[in-house]
């Protein structure tokens, strides 16, 4: 299983305590340290739609100006702009075998992960 995020961010910190707790192991890959390859995004975005994963609701996106934010019309636009900032990608990034999620919810880490 990999898990990708940032290593200060407390949505991040709290899914890690979480799968620790739970004896869930896991290879993590930090976002500011590593970045996350074009390849990556696009699979996501295949996946699951950019839209899940583009965090609108952080600090990153509100303090972006308003001509870049409305210059986001398409996913290639999206991944562009995810790939340079790394911190507008929903957190944590879970996947195993198959398993995609963005964030931490504890009831579909559980449904996922001790059944």
């Amino acid at each position: 299983m990999k898990v990708y995020g940032i290593t200060n961010c407390n949505t991040v910190k709290k899914a890690l305590d979480w799968l620790k707790a739970n004896h869930v192991d896991y290879d993590f890959q930090d976002f500011k340290k590593l970045g996350v390859s074009t390849e990556k995004l696009q699979e996501w975005d295949t996946k699951a739609g950019y839209e899940k994963f583009l965090n609108k609701q952080g600090l990153t996106w509100k303090q972006l100006d308003p001509a870049v934010k409305e210059s986001v019309k398409t996913n290639t636009d999206a991944l562009q702009l995810l790939q340079q900032k790394t911190s507008m990608i929903k957190r944590p990034v879970i996947e195993d075998n198959g398993f995609l999620f963005f964030g931490f919810d504890e009831k579909v880490y559980a449904d996922h992960f001790l059944k």
